[in-house]
């Protein structure tokens, strides 16, 4: 079978809370051509019931990978879409399912791609927001309450709409180093937050706000894995240099590493600093 630009598509659920949004997400992505559906934190559900729900879709649902954290479920994706009704104070683009649909395509090419969706009742809290490379309102009327899995089919349906009806075939890399996955973004934010740190930035600032404008930023600039280490080693010599200064710095915060239902994390370009 060809493989074709939705086959980078994962469908991310963020602690999902009936079994019936996932089965009718399923039922969704197997009519619009996505394969891949990750749950993070879910319910309780019977892969057999869902199937009794959502007809023909096995296939989809025997491959569903389950992840702890959402860190895990989003380390290896080069580019991820957050749907959410609310808009943020903080600088965020935000695009209409069709804009965000073909900007994932466009990575599609170089690396998994994820559409993110939050919980029933609340949506994606704003620390998962943070994960979201840009978010997706879809219009509606001052209504904007669209069940689960109707905003999953919304944002699919624009998917294959961009992929040509799943028949585009993946086009080669378009740059010499490949996309920045999740995981290494969060990598160079811990490692950037503890060089800020370590020069007291955040003793007149509030550190919770500079974090999240400098994700807002980084993700529009949308660096490569070389790019992205190349800033990490930036933040790394300001810690080191402190060290040898004997300025006491704090310790780095543990970042996560892709889970065992990822893929395996892009080797890092030589000559540049991977610590963990």
């Amino acid at each position: 079978m060809t493989e074709t630009s939705l086959d980078a598509v994962r469908v991310v659920m963020f602690e999902p809370q009936n079994p019936i949004n996932i089965a009718a997400t399923v039922r969704a992505m197997k009519n619009m051509g996505a394969s891949r559906l990750r749950l993070v934190n879910p319910c309780e559900y019977d892969p057999y019931r869902l199937e009794g729900i959502a007809h023909d879709t096995f296939d989809i649902i025997e491959k569903i990978e389950r992840f702890d954290t959402l860190e895990e479920a989003l380390a290896d994706c080069v580019r991820v879409a957050g749907f959410t009704a609310r808009r943020r104070a903080a600088k965020r683009k935000i695009l209409a399912p069709r804009e965000a649909a073909a900007e994932l395509l466009g990575y599609a090419a170089e690396g998994p791609v994820a559409l993110l969706f939050g919980r029933e009742d609340s949506g994606l809290p704003n620390d998962a927001l943070d994960q979201a490379h840009l978010l997706v309102t879809i219009p509606t009327t001052e209504h904007a309450s669209l069940n689960l899995a109707q905003a999953a089919l919304v944002g699919l349906y624009e998917l294959h709409l961009a992929a040509a009806d799943a028949t585009r075939a993946l086009r080669p890399p378009r740059k010499d180093a490949p996309p920045s996955r999740q995981h290494e973004y969060e990598m160079f934010f811990a490692d950037a937050e503890r060089a800020l740190s370590s020069i007291e930035f955040f003793k007149t600032r509030f550190p919770e706000y500079i974090i999240r404008s400098m994700r807002s930023l980084t993700y529009r600039a949308a660096p490569d894995a070389r790019e992205i280490l190349l800033m990490r080693a930036i933040a790394i010599e300001v810690v080191r240099f402190l060290e040898r200064a004997g300025v006491p710095v704090p310790p780095r915060k543990p970042t996560p590493k892709p889970g065992s239902g990822a893929a395996p994390a892009a080797q890092a370009p030589a000559g540049l600093p991977d610590e963990p």
